[in-house]
């Protein structure tokens, strides 16, 4: 049996109080009276409503002041402002700042009825559109990663396939293609989902610090070990170890990771004791390891190792059909995270958002949408609220000019042109900043960090900064 639909009355008249709760009551709905604002405010921010009927013009806290007030608890919350002949201007002003619809004193019982149903089932249909909207999530997403497009699809089929399995995984994309999140999505519907996953930022250590870190060592091992350490890998004993860009680990570490690869046992740094552990590795990389291979940077035992099965994530540029779904989950999450009430992008935004070639990736999209998210000011992000990089290049003629420019037009290769237009971009912005890669990377929309990782990957000089 459907529950009644709770409705609370903001009005200071006790002859509306009266009309609103007999009449209410006769109709099925469940009725709360306050008789003013700071009462209905204490009722409204501890007891949940489908309907506030809220009175314009009372002592004390006015009904735009009450309005405005409730929208800051609850920025769905459905709201039909009860108003007088005079006041219309007022219920208008209420309605752009809001309000469902409004209805004057002395009011038709059948038309104040029809709207307080409208406005009910306005309540459903957003109800109704939330609960699609969760299920195309969970049908276009796998974990945290969302896609429509069909190269996602194939994404999502073969970490279905790979995460039961005790196999060792490559991740491999462009920096900010969201490999941390597939590593966690394969983690979490494996067996060892209750079990760690421990992340290790492999670039980010001196080798024997990381070595350290992953094996432990015990009293003694070297100056500044005072105790035993247990390592990384006896941490995530059952569970799953992430490198992210096993690339940069040195040899002498890679062969150390190969034997816990094939023996599954290691021993401390300075002891003589064999440790064996199950642990699944998943390791990711954006760059191409097969050429470190050939330059004799990466061994090719552990590249066999690790490459038993492989993911490739594509960059955001092939599979732009994407953006929209992403645009609309970051949004909506960054309006909750900020407390704000915005319900999307305009259309000309989202047609410079799909436009845009991304070379952060889906960090960059996620990175821009929250800061367009905390500068708009109404319940659609417009133009004004993107950076200024992303409004300059405006169609194909002013991409094929720049090319043009840049000596780029006799060749096609996508790849190629891609790379080209990152780095020349990269550049102005390091050459705006002075050199400085922190606000370069604000300039870009990007983190410090993605922008760095760019940097190394484009082979961009920066003593000429």
């Amino acid at each position: 049996m459907t529950q009644p639909a709770r409705i609370h009355v903001i009005d200071d008249e006790p002859v509306i109080q009266d009309v609103l709760q007999q009449l209410l009551t006769s109709e099925g709905f469940e009725v709360e009276i306050s008789a003013n604002g700071e009462e209905g405010l204490a009722k409204h921010s501890s007891q949940a409503f489908d309907l506030l009927l809220l009175d314009l013009l009372m002592p004390g806290m006015n009904g735009l002041d009450v309005l405005q007030a409730v929208r800051r608890i609850d920025p769905q919350a459905l709201v039909v402002i009860i108003t007088a002949n005079a006041s219309v201007e007022s219920a208008i002003e209420a309605m752009k700042r809001g309000a469902f619809d409004y209805v004057q004193k002395p009011f038709k019982h059948e038309e104040f009825l029809l709207t307080i149903e409208r406005a009910l089932e306005h309540k459903r249909l957003q109800a109704e559109n939330l609960r699609l909207r969760s299920e195309l999530e969970r049908k276009f997403s796998f974990g945290a990663i969302l896609g429509r497009s069909k190269v996602m699809e194939s994404v999502f089929e073969l970490i279905r396939a790979a995460a039961p399995t005790r196999s060792t995984i490559l991740i491999q994309g462009e920096s900010g293609t969201g490999k941390e999140l597939a590593a966690r999505a394969i983690h979490q519907n494996s067996n060892r989902a209750g079990r760690s996953f421990i992340t290790v930022n492999s670039g980010s250590l001196p080798p024997d610090l990381l070595e350290s870190n992953l094996f432990g060592h015990v009293k003694g091992a070297f100056t500044g070990a005072v105790s035993e350490k247990e390592g990384l890998f006896e941490a995530a004993d059952e569970g799953t170890i992430f490198f992210d860009e096993i690339s940069s680990i040195s040899l002498e570490t890679q062969a150390k990771l190969l034997r816990v690869l094939q023996e599954r046992e290691f021993m401390r740094l300075g002891g003589t004791k064999t440790i064996r552990v199950d642990v699944r590795i998943i390791a990711a990389t954006n760059t191409d390891l097969e050429e470190l291979i050939r330059q004799k940077t990466f061994r090719k035992d552990l590249y066999y190792r690790i490459n038993v099965i492989k993911i490739d994530l594509p960059p955001l540029r092939d599979r732009k059909e994407d953006i929209p779904l992403l645009v609309k989950h970051f949004v909506a999450h960054f309006a909750k995270e900020n407390g704000k009430d915005i319900e999307g992008v305009s259309e000309d935004v989202l047609e410079i958002l799909e436009r845009s070639s991304w070379p952060g990736n889906v960090r960059e999209l996620e990175n821009m949408i929250e800061r367009a998210v905390v500068f708009a000011k109404a319940r659609v992000i417009t133009r004004e609220n993107l950076p200024a990089f992303l409004l300059a290049p405006e169609g194909d003629a002013a991409a094929a000019a720049s090319a043009a420019a840049a000596g780029l037009e006799g060749s096609l290769d996508l790849k190629e042109q891609t790379s080209a237009f990152q780095k020349r971009l990269i550049k102005a912005s390091l050459a705006q900043a002075k050199g400085v890669q922190k606000t370069a990377a604000a300039l870009l929309g990007l983190k410090p960090t993605t922008l760095n990782e760019m940097i190394k990957r484009l082979r961009i000089d920066l003593d000429s900064f």
